[in-house]
């Protein structure tokens, strides 16, 4: 009875007492192996064989003395590195010649480290600091004011105005009425709160109304359809003897005929047109 043949699966030369790899399952002498599977080193551009490491970095593959800095030579082996344009480099190598300097310490700031860049500057991120409070502003938002930079609680400490209804800072937009700030939300008519920013309104004793507000409690009122008389919303009126009409309203009371313009007779409290009048 013949003993079971072990041969690499490629070239069929018996695997026994050799040293062979085992790929999905399947076995292959170290010869087959390397000519298949393995990967070409980045710099020698030699095959990458099985008594060699295969170090790797996106798709790209080294042998463990090849990868090495592109500027200094030094081996990157479980070392940090950078990379810039296809080359790897070193972290010295790569601050010396890429790497941006810190606003505020002026040093380099390293690979890896986490930094804050704002309109062409860098700061290493324990250096981009509130100017008031001088706390590390990190990724909160932050209000640049004179050259300096201030989280949003200290600038609205420092440099907002307030709204003089709730009190709390105006951060973006805002009214200003009779010199003094409001937030649009708060500007509002005293007698409906209607917001009043972007409207037209008018004032009593300092205080906003709409027009509307201001017509039902202080406006005349009309003696033909007792609705409010304002000039505000560009209604024409005629007045006699403290009493007011609407354009539209001054009317003969018997004929209906419209006397703005035209002579009247009264009649205790009626205005008539003259015709209707001499009738009486």
């Amino acid at each position: 009875m013949s003993a079971e043949r072990f041969d690499c699966h490629y070239c069929k030369e018996s695997l026994l007492g050799k040293k062979y790899i085992l790929k999905e399952d399947t076995q292959y002498c170290t010869k087959c192996y390397e000519n298949l599977f393995a990967n070409s080193c980045d710099e020698c551009t030699l095959p990458i064989g099985c008594n060699s490491k295969d170090l790797s970095y996106k798709e790209r593959h080294w042998h463990d003395q090849c990868f090495k800095c592109a500027k200094c030579s030094r081996s990157l082996v479980e070392k940090a590195f950078a990379a810039k344009d296809e080359l790897l480099l070193c972290t010295d190598c790569y601050s010396h010649e890429y790497s941006s300097k810190c606003n505020t310490c002026k040093k380099t700031i390293m690979p890896g480290s986490r930094k804050m860049e704002y309109k062409g500057n860098s700061w290493h991120e324990t250096c981009f600091l509130c100017q008031r409070c001088q706390q590390p502003i990190g990724t909160k938002s932050f209000i640049p004011k004179d050259n300096g930079y201030f989280c949003v609680q200290c600038y609205e400490k420092q440099f907002a105005y307030q709204c003089c209804a709730c009190k709390k800072a105006i951060t973006t937009g805002g009214v200003t009425y009779q010199d003094k700030p409001w937030h649009r939300e708060c500007f509002q008519c005293i007698g409906c709160k209607k917001q009043l920013a972007g409207q037209r309104f008018t004032s009593r004793e300092n205080y906003p109304y709409c027009l509307e507000c201001f017509s039902n409690l202080y406006a005349k009122k009309c003696v033909g359809c007792t609705k409010p008389i304002t000039s505000l919303a560009g209604s024409k009126y005629t007045s006699f003897e403290e009493r007011q009409w609407h354009s539209e309203c001054f009317t003969c009371m018997q004929c209906s005929v419209s006397l703005v313009g035209r002579g009247f007779l009264t009649q205790r409290d009626d205005i008539l047109c003259t015709d209707c009048g001499r009738e009486k």
